[in-house]
């Protein structure tokens, strides 16, 4: 362990915090500023990061009080330090070097209070009062398992670009550059032995693959799209799925990628000219005429509407303290209203998926009953849908429901 390293962390952890930063944003300028850290240093600084953020519930208990200063998050970083081995199940503890930000920290007794903070279950895993009972709630049983498992770190998961190679010559090509995969199920997705840089490699550069969870693959297969065919991904965003179906789609036939975010059709455009997509059309979300004017038209339709992302607290683990209540609550208007007011986009016979990245049921199933009830959902059915829990095959939760159009 190292001072400057050590310091970097806690640096982060009060922009985190303190300053309201997202995570992931501070690990990325993090990691820039400090450009001759090698790669054991680099993952030190951003696994104790997302550990902190994961169990910072916990480790502020055990502290005593919110964290507010630099001197607090010196004595979280000392608690995290101290406590990892018990958190894995080892029965060593870790020891501290004798450096005089450590010295208001004594491990012994921070064990025995994280021993005790153990018995109280928002605690031990973490979690706001108002999302364990919200979860305890909608999934009962299976709650505690999936709370648990959301707190375990995500795996880095490729989708192999099937426009550029196959799974077998991207797994040899990411191999020759020292970097080990292992195949996901009966798909184009492989996942990493080991946690390492892909943005470096060739193959990345090449659009050979993209980043994306193995549960989020799942989202375009299920709108059985053919090549040919007028596709809408209404709730683009970056475009992952939006390039997965192009895939699919074998770049023949159009897709129109919308968002509200121009911004994010931009980046589309970057990754869709690397991965040598070439049927996608990107149109910013303006105004409802944008909507109202490609009512009937399409024959397929994705809506990856905006969600509270608790299926993906692995990968996000500092929304769970940025979401309250009321967004999440605000959120259900939202994903109703894009329902109801998307929906016409597609043409009779065709079909759309419903999909989101949270586990509760009040965002999935019980959106798509309140559709099929509502006026705009007359003439739709409910053809499958799919449920996944982090617990389930490992990966993030997600749901995606196929309705289809009479």
């Amino acid at each position: 362990m190292h001072a400057l390293l050590v310091r970097a962390v806690v640096d982060a952890l009060q922009r985190i915090f303190v300053e309201g930063h997202y995570a992931d944003k501070v690990i990325e300028q993090t990691l820039r500023s400090n450009p001759k850290a090698g790669s054991r240093d680099r993952a030190f600084m951003a696994e104790a990061i997302y550990e902190i953020v994961r169990y910072y519930r916990l480790f502020s208990t055990i502290l005593g009080k919110e964290p507010r200063q630099l001197t607090d998050f010196w004595d979280v970083f000392a608690i995290y330090y101290i406590t990892k081995p018990l958190r894995q199940g080892q029965e060593e503890r870790g020891s501290l070097p004798e450096w005089r930000e450590f010295a208001r920290i004594k491990p012994t007794e921070v064990i025995r209070k994280y021993q005790a903070a153990l018995e109280d279950r928002v605690v031990r895993e973490s979690i706001p009062d108002w999302i364990d009972a919200r979860g305890a709630a909608e999934l009962g049983d299976r709650w505690p398992e999936t709370l648990h498992e959301l707190n375990r770190p995500a795996e880095v998961v490729l989708r192999v670009n099937t426009l550029r190679t196959s799974r077998e010559q991207l797994q040899k090509a990411l191999l020759e550059e020292g970097i080990e995969t292992l195949p996901v199920g009966n798909s184009t997705a492989l996942r990493l032995k080991l946690r390492k840089n892909v943005f470096m490699t060739k193959a990345f550069r090449a659009g050979h693959f993209e980043v994306q969870d193995y549960s989020s693959q799942a989202v375009a297969p299920m709108l059985e799209v053919e090549p040919g065919m007028r596709v809408v991904d209404a709730c683009a965003g970056g475009g992952g799925k939006s390039l997965h179906l192009a895939a699919l789609m074998q770049n023949k036939g159009q897709l129109i990628s919308l968002d509200t975010l121009a911004w994010k059709l931009d980046e589309l455009k970057v990754r869709a000219r690397r991965a040598g997509v070439s049927n996608i059309e990107t149109r910013p979300i303006e105004n409802n005429k944008v909507i109202k004017r490609m009512y009937g038209t399409a024959d397929r339709l994705l809506l990856d509407v905006p969600c509270s992302g608790l299926g993906v607290l692995r990968r996000n683990p500092d929304s769970k303290w940025k979401l309250t209540e009321a967004q999440l609550n605000q959120l259900l208007e939202t994903q109703q209203t894009i329902l109801q007011s998307y929906s016409p986009i597609v043409k009779s016979g065709g079909k759309m998926v419903y999909a989101t990245c949270s586990i509760l049921p009040s965002e999935n199933r019980s959106q798509v009953d309140t559709f099929l009830a509502s006026e705009a959902g007359k003439g739709w059915e409910l053809v499958k849908e799919r449920s996944i829990l982090p617990q389930d095959e490992g990966f993030d939760g997600f749901y995606m429901a196929l309705l289809s159009k009479k």
